[in-house]
């Protein structure tokens, strides 16, 4: 029989995907035994029958998420062999810059690890996980050495799941600014700050691939953050860069990461919104031998699909209006609800719609340091093409 203490027993007709998915929503429960949010409950079949044993959280809708499908404790020993098999995952070196932990994809859900040189930035989407960090935290420095550690929670997750965001040093400070190396181009980090836990690392082998394809021309990197795509562009020899970005933040962040590079007089910062920049641009005719549309997430929820989608066809139809003769287009979704054969489809569409053909280049998935889990598809939601026109 399994370690008996609080139970969560599924509906019958919900015990399949348990047994594959960690993520169990309140419709799939049956009963369960009263608890305190975020702690351990052993997850049973409608026969009563061991499925795992997970975090349980009755305040969010989903509200339970599988940590192991063993029948053994979830505790720092767990805690702690599951960080050292996702960072050996990673290759035969501790990644110095990376993403060491993946939620889902490294078997502890609701937990990211970034790692940029000195620093670890550590971000809790459970209230489960959060209630763990500090033994986490000190799996982590076990096995990585004392290095500094930022708290970066994410606000509207804390809420959704009912505790109060971390975001600052946990223990010891460390530096205000990390400046790492990406394939040559130099990048300003500033641990925690901005999006994500300091920069976009799910686009780090996309950068460079996208950077190379712009030869000599000129770029229009829109959505463009940081600029770490005209960076790239102009390190390996496109003329210049146009990036469109609306966060006066992102916008710090690009001119310092232009700087650093000496690029600065070869770039243009246009401070606009970037659909009504795009329709301004496709009126005047211009014209680019490379764009690139990495914008936020258009579809968080479900519901926003048919507004996303509308949104990505239109900035499509629109870059793709840009292009040169010969131009190449770079085009993102990072929402998991857009999948790889709805977002080909979208930009098919708008391809069609401006009557442009292109051809197929390349796929550009999320960075690998990033893995999916075939059977959790949520953990795959970075979509990207790269096209030509034909």
């Amino acid at each position: 029989m399994p370690r008996r203490s609080a139970v969560l027993r599924l509906k019958r007709d919900r015990e399949a995907r348990a047994h594959v998915h960690p993520w169990i929503f309140k419709g799939d429960v049956a009963d369960a035994s009263p608890v305190e949010p975020g702690s351990v409950v052993t997850v049973l079949d409608a026969g009563g029958r061991f499925v795992g044993r997970g975090l349980f959280n009755p305040r969010p809708a989903l509200c339970c998420r599988i940590v192991t499908w063993q029948d053994e404790p979830v505790d720092a020993r767990l805690l702690g062999r599951r960080i050292t098999a996702a960072i050996a995952a990673r290759g035969q070196t501790v990644p110095v810059v990376g993403r060491l932990v993946w939620s889902e994809a490294d078997g502890l859900p609701g937990l990211v690890v970034d790692r940029y040189g000195p620093v670890l930035v550590v971000q809790c989407q459970t209230l489960g996980i959060r209630r763990m960090r500090d033994d986490l935290v000190a799996a982590l420095r076990a096995r990585l050495g004392d290095l500094a550690v930022l708290g970066s929670d994410d606000p509207v997750v804390a809420g959704l799941e009912g505790f109060e965001p971390v975001s600052g040093w946990i223990g010891r400070p460390g530096p205000d600014e990390v400046i790492v190396d990406e394939d040559g181009v130099q990048i300003a980090v500033r641990p925690g700050s901005g999006h994500k836990t300091g920069v976009y690392l799910d686009q780090a082998a996309n950068r460079v691939r996208v950077g190379a394809a712009a030869g000599a021309g000129d770029v229009l990197d829109v959505f463009a953050y940081t600029a770490g795509f005209a960076v790239h562009a102009l390190r390996a020899g496109a003329r210049r860069a146009v990036c469109v970005e609306s966060s006066a933040e992102a916008i710090a962040g690009a001119r310092r990461n232009l700087e650093l590079n000496g690029l600065s007089e070869r770039a243009e910062i246009r401070a606009v919104n970037a659909f009504d920049e795009l329709r301004r641009l496709d009126r005047e005719r211009a014209r680019f031998d490379l764009v690139v549309l990495d914008p936020p997430p258009f579809a968080r929820s479900r519901s926003a699909l048919d507004a996303a989608l509308r949104g990505y066809k239109e900035i499509n139809l629109r870059a793709l209006r840009l292009l040169a003769p010969g131009g190449r287009l770079a085009t993102f979704s990072c929402s998991h609800h857009v999948d790889e054969g709805t977002f080909e489809a979208t930009v098919r569409e708008a391809a069609t719609d401006a009557g442009i053909r292109v051809r197929l280049l390349d796929h550009l998935p999320q960075s690998a340091d990033h893995p999916v889990l075939l059977t959790v598809p949520e953990t795959r939601y970075l979509q990207g093409l790269l096209l030509e026109l034909a």
